[in-house]
C-alpha cells in the first residue's frame, strides 16, 4: 500500500519536476566583456538551439539539470549545467589570447603575434629598455623631466583586470537591479496572458515593448519588483490597445 502510494505521489509530482522554463541571457567574450554575436548556444540532447544576436542574447527553454552548451568558432567550448537561476551572464575564452606573444623576423618584414593578433612590426619603432615588472618612480621616460609612477609588466596586467573585473562587476549588479524587469518580459506565460486578454498577435506584442521600454528609458526598472513592473506594463497596453480602438 505504501509503495502505491509513493508510485502516486511521484506520478503526481513529476510534471513539476519535469517542467520546461525559459532560460535567456547574455554571453560575453572573456577579455574585454564585449557582447558575442553568432554564438551557438544548444540545450544538450534537445532541438533547443539559438544564436546570440548583436547584444549576445539568447533564450532557449530546458529544465533544471540540463546541460548548455555554448560554441563559437576560434573560442573553447563552455558548459553549464542549468539550475533555477534562469537568467545567466556567461563568458567563452578566446583560444588565440591563450597564446604566449612572440616576434617572426624574416627580411625584409617582421611581425608580433600579441593578444590573439598578428601585426607588422614598424621597422622604425623605438626598441624600450625592458622592464619586466614593477613600480618605479621619478623620470622614467619622461622628456620633460616631470615625476610619475609607471606600473608595467605583471603588476600592469594585474591592474588591467581589476579594471575589467570591476565593470563587469557593475555590470552585473546592473543586471540584478532589472530582475523584477526580465522576470516579467521573459516570461512566456505572461506575455501568452497578455497577448489573449488584448488580442495581440506577436508582432503587435513586439511593437508594445519596444515603446514601453523607450517611455521608461529614464529609470530602465532599476529596483522595481515584479508586481510593479507587471502592474505598469498592463496599464500601458490596455491604454495602447483603448486609443488604437
Amino acid at each position: 500500500m505504501r509503495f502505491r502510494l509513493l508510485i502516486l505521489l511521484c506520478f503526481a509530482f513529476l510534471p513539476s519536476l519535469m517542467a520546461q522554463s525559459t532560460y535567456s541571457g547574455n554571453v560575453l567574450d572573456a577579455n574585454d566583456k564585449m557582447y558575442l554575436e553568432g554564438v551557438s548556444v544548444e540545450v544538450i540532447g534537445t532541438d533547443q538551439l539559438q544564436i546570440t544576436n548583436a547584444r549576445g542574447y539568447f533564450s532557449v527553454k530546458g529544465v533544471i539539470g540540463d546541460t548548455l552548451r555554448l560554441s563559437y568558432p576560434g573560442f573553447l567550448e563552455q558548459k553549464i549545467v542549468l539550475a533555477e537561476e534562469t537568467f545567466l551572464l556567461l563568458q567563452i575564452q578566446d583560444r588565440a589570447r591563450l597564446l604566449p606573444t612572440f616576434e617572426v623576423k624574416s627580411e625584409p618584414y617582421s611581425f608580433r603575434f600579441k593578444d590573439g593578433k598578428l601585426t607588422l612590426i614598424d621597422p622604425d619603432e623605438e626598441v624600450a629598455t625592458s622592464i619586466k615588472s614593477g613600480i618605479t618612480a621619478g623620470y622614467l621616460n619622461s622628456p620633460n623631466l616631470t615625476g610619475g609612477v609607471a606600473i608595467a609588466g605583471v603588476l600592469s596586467s594585474l591592474t588591467k583586470r581589476a579594471r575589467q573585473e570591476r565593470e563587469y562587476q557593475k555590470k552585473l549588479e546592473w543586471l540584478s537591479r532589472r530582475a523584477g524587469y526580465y522576470a516579467v518580459v521573459d516570461s512566456d506565460t505572461i506575455r501568452q496572458n497578455l497577448m489573449v486578454k488584448y488580442q495581440l498577435q506577436r508582432s503587435e506584442w513586439d511593437k508594445l515593448i519596444i515603446r514601453f521600454n523607450e517611455g521608461n528609458a529614464y529609470h530602465e526598472f532599476l529596483d522595481w519588483s515584479k508586481d510593479r513592473v507587471y502592474s505598469t506594463l498592463s496599464e500601458f497596453i490596455k491604454r495602447e490597445s483603448d486609443w488604437i480602438n
